[in-house]
Order: C-alpha cells, then structure tokens, then sequence
C-alpha cells in the first residue's frame, strides 16, 4: 500500500434534476517520494481529485470510496478531524496565488498566522520559520518579502510565497495544481526545479497537475492521463511519451508545437480519435506521421517570405520609447523612468505574422498598447499604413480604430457577461456605422460566427454559456468584425488548454489566408511563437535582443536571453 490510495472515488454534482459524473471510479497509488503527474483538458476531472483529497469539495458533492491517508480515509472522518491533517500532513498550492494570497495581509502574516495555528509556536519563532522557508524557495531578500503585499511581488515570487505556505507545516504530501501554468518558461521552470529540489531533500510525495503533458515530463515519475473523470492511460513518463496507446494521450502530445519541427499547422486531438455520444472512434495513427502530413516545405515557406517583404511595410516603428515615472528625489528635479519600451524599432508586412516573445515585464503588452495609442508614447514614430499616427489626438484615432484590433489573453474578462455575444459582436459595427441596420448586421456577424467555429444558435447566449476557448473564438470573430488591417494577438493563447490552444491557433493562421490579414502575434511562450511567426522579435527589459525568422533564432541565436528563453522551454521526451 502506498503512502496515499485512492480506491474506487466517485464524484458526482447535481445538475438541475440530474446528476453530473465528475470522477467515475478512479484509483491512484502515491509511494513515499514519488511525484504523479496528473495530466488533462479543463474539465477532465484533475482539479475536483485534488479537492476531494483536501476535503475542500462544497458539501452538496456527491462523494464515494476511499482516500486512504496510511490507514485513514479521510472521506470517513470528521471535518474537525481533518483539520489536522489539512496544512500538516497534505498541503496545496494552488494555480493563481493572486486570488490564494490575501491581498490586504503582508506576506510573512499570512505564514506566521498558519504555523502558531498548526506549530503552537509563538510569533517571534513563526516569522524566523517563514524567513527560513523563504530562503528554501529561493525569495531574494525574505526579510523584505516578509513584510510585502502580495500584489507587490511578481508572478513567480507569488508562486514562491504560495510553496512556502504549503511546506510550513512540513506535510509528508504536497499536491500541486496548475502552479506554473500562468508563469513565464524562465519562471516555470525555476518553480519546477525547485519543486524537484525540495521532493529530494525532504523526501515528500507530489501530485502535479497541469494540462501540459511537456511540463508533466520536466517533474513527475508517472503519469496519469484523465478524461472526463476517467483514468484513460498511466505509466511511467517514458513510456507514455515514447509509446502512447490512447489517443486522447496522443493528441495531447501532439497539438503542443514541438520547435524542432516546422509545421504548416498543429495536430488536435480531433486528428487521433472522434467523439460519438461518449465514446472514442480510435484512428492508428502515429504522431510522427501526422507530424509528417503537416510539414512545411522550406521552399515554400521561402516563397511565401519573398512575396511578403516585396510590399511596402504596414507598420514601422522608429525610435519608440514608453516611459512611466516611477519616482521623483526630493533634492533633485530630475525624474526618475521606468524604460518600459526604449528606442524600439521594426517593421511589420501586409500578411505577414510577426511574432514577438519575452517574459512578463519585457515591454510586450507596453509596445502592443503603445501602437494601439492607448499609452501615449514619449517620444519615436508610429507609422501606420503610411501615416505618422504618434501625435494622433483621440478624435483622430476614432475612425483608424477599425484598422487595428486586439484579442486580449483573458477572452472572458474582453466580454460584458450581462451582454449576449450577438449583443457584444454587433456593438462595433453600430459605432463605425458599418451595414445599413441591425438587420444586415446580425446577418454578417453569423456569417463570420461560422467562420470561426460557432453556430447561429448561439447568438443569443450570455459568455458564461461558453468555454474557454469558444470564448475566445467569439472575441476574434469581433475582431474580425471591423475587417481589420492589423489585429495584435496580446497572450491569446496563453490561457487555453494545449488541445484548445491548438484549434485557436489553427483558426488564425486559417482566418489569416482567408482575409489576408496581419498579424502580431505576442506570447512569452517561444515554441508557439516560433510556430506561427514568418518573423519573430526578442525583447528583453524594453528593448530588442534580436529580429529574425524563426528557426534562425531558435537555432542559431546571437544573444544569451534569448538561448535563456529556449533552454527553459518543457521539451519533453522524443516522440515515436
């Protein structure tokens, strides 16, 4: 017997007068110092067995089985009893430490108060126990992180502050939900070493989820692929990658980009196996050969860059630079700047798809607002289909604002939830006056609906009605709506499942031909902009590493940041 088993847990929710079946009689072994990984699409059941581990499942779950903590199942004891084991013996972290921290408490307040809670020991003996942990996670000066709020520290010193949490009470189980997933590659993978480094020291069993099967093979011993609460495959990391059997496993290896491939576009799940009321139609094939099917000839591509870069640029930027004030000295008149973007230039083509990668705070989403004239710029050009618009008042912009759109990371926040998207799809056509009424208006909206993968049936649902990545579908057809010179694609991907962040990026480079449209495409994730770029940008603290295509940089790059970039990228294993 394990140190954690799970025998025959069910999990079911009521749905209206039915019941909803979100776990369907699993079974999973943890042993002493072995890490799970545990791998699925949203929705597949992952995040509730995390949960009913913990307990913390609302009481209106329908729950049956064993979790065996040694000898005690903890689905039989009482919710005082659990309380013991809750933080001291099993701990959790969970995937967005924003809305875990409590944002009016100081960091090392939230740890203290946990340790005099479970350690009995008094405040003066819990803050030098937090300083401790926060120099075992690797926060710079802890004793300054002691006394921040949360919103003061970046993503991954959150995350940082969240695994210092989870280990205080020294629990024999950490499970860890989703903990990189809104991270940058640098930073995801400093937070999985340090996961593996603290697994060898303290000798503690792991339960990692995460939707990306590359990250589950950077940490875990074994997998366990889950599917609508079913486990449908498990076994040890080499062998699902090199040999998978189901082809959900296969599909969720295959849609994430591998860089050392060049492909015309990404494989689904939908390529290994169909979906019929519940039920897998298998398909035979291998990865490698649809990875095969989908290669992109480097004749073609050189082609297609000739005819690209014949045309005069949609955009260019000269000299542009985005600084904020960050303080003033009390003897001095000088200000102090924050160089968000400083003396940034390139050029973007019509048709073209130019990339442009660095981590948070590298002056991504600075320079896409810059461009859009959302942020004044300080000084430098904005030339935008011939016209220098960086001095443009707001009245200018008003009728060029059809010419450039932007998809946003977070479609669901992009969406007024009190609108239906028929509502939310028509409201830019009302405002630049296109179509003649709303008739007409309806009607090429559905159109572009279907373009996008929707139906017309939709049209009147509210956004909580959709999935993430229907969502996000909406959000472009929108986008599209204006018939756009230009869209900037701000982390529009980042967000999704790699199955769903597939379909999307398969959906604009489709939508791309059909409109001949222009892209910018912006991610902190190198293998995504690497596949869908005919040019990338590397940028790093405001200004530019390197310009150049995309398998050049990936292979042959000039600068240290951006081989930074590459080395912390999850590969995996081989496949096939």
């Amino acid at each position: 017997m394990g140190l954690l088993q799970i025998n025959k847990l069910n999990i079911a929710f009521k749905s209206g007068e039915s019941l909803f079946e979100a776990i369907k009689d699993i079974d999973i072994r943890l042993n002493e110092g072995e890490i799970i990984g545990l791998v699925g699409e949203s929705g597949s059941g992952k995040s509730v067995t995390s949960l009913a581990i913990m307990r913390l499942l609302e009481k209106s779950a329908n729950v049956s089985g064993e979790v065996l903590l040694k000898d005690i199942d903890l689905l039989a004891i009482s919710e005082k009893e659990m309380q013991a084991y809750r933080g001291n013996e099993i701990a959790m972290i969970f995937q967005e430490p924003m809305t875990s921290l409590n944002p009016v408490m100081k960091c090392g307040a939230q740890i203290t108060e946990s340790i005099v809670l479970h350690l009995r020991l008094n405040k003066q003996q819990a803050k030098e126990k937090t300083i401790r942990l926060f120099e075992e996670v690797k926060l710079p000066e802890p004793n300054e992180v002691f006394n921040k709020y949360p919103h003061q520290l970046s993503g991954g010193q959150k995350q940082r502050v969240m695994i210092a949490m989870a280990l205080a009470c020294n629990p024999k189980i950490l499970i860890a939900d989703e903990p990189t997933t809104a991270l940058d590659v640098t930073v995801q993978k400093s937070i999985l070493e340090l996961l593996k480094r603290i697994r060898t020291e303290r000798n503690m069993s792991m339960i990692f989820i995460s939707h990306d099967l590359g990250v589950i093979a950077e940490i875990a011993d074994e997998i366990l692929v889950m599917y609508k609460g079913e486990i449908v495959e498990q076994g040890a990391v080499k062998d699902i990658f090199n040999h998978p059997a189901h082809p959900y496993t296969k599909g969720l290896l295959a849609c994430r980009p591998n860089p050392k491939l060049q492909l015309t576009k990404l494989p689904t799940i939908a390529d290994f196996a169909k979906e019929s009321n519940g039920e897998f139609n298998y398909t035979k094939l291998k990865i490698s050969d649809l990875q095969e099917k989908f290669k992109a000839a480097d004749e073609v591509i050189h082609k297609n860059r000739k005819l690209l870069y014949e045309a005069a640029p949609i955009l260019k930027i000269e000299n542009l630079s985005t600084w904020f004030p960050k303080s003033k000295s009390f003897f001095s008149k000088d200000k102090v700047f924050t160089k968000a973007v400083n003396d940034v230039s390139f050029e973007v083509y019509p048709g073209e798809t130019f990339g442009l990668v660095g981590e948070s705070g590298c002056g991504k989403t600075t320079l896409s607002r810059t461009i859009l004239k959302l942020i004044k710029p300080t000084r430098g050009k904005i030339i935008f289909d011939g016209k220098d618009i960086s001095g443009f008042s707001d009245k200018e912009m008003r009728p060029l604002r059809k010419d450039i759109q932007i998809i946003f990371q977070d479609p669901y926040s992009s969406l007024n939830p009190v609108k239906t998207i028929g509502e939310a799809l028509i409201e830019p056509l009302i405002v630049h006056q296109t179509l003649k009424n709303n008739k007409q208006r309806k009607d090429f909206m559905i159109d572009l609906m279907e373009k996008v993968g929707l139906t017309a049936s939709q049209f009147n649902r509210y956004p909580h009605e959709f999935s993430g990545g229907q969502r996000q579908r909406i959000v472009i057809a929108r986008a599209l709506a204006l018939k756009p010179k230009l869209i900037i694609c701000d982390e529009c991907v980042s967000a999704l499942d790699v199955s769903v962040q597939a379909q999307v990026i398969n959906l604009l480079k489709d939508l791309q031909q059909q409109f001949k449209l222009t892209y910018i495409f912006i991610s902190h994730d190198m293998a995504i902009v690497k596949h869908v770029s005919d040019r990338m940008m590397v940028m790093n603290r405001g200004q530019i590493e390197e310009i150049g295509y995309p398998e050049e940089i990936y292979h042959h790059p000039t600068k240290a940041y951006t081989q930074k970039l590459i080395n912390a990228m999850p590969m995996g294993i081989n496949l096939d």
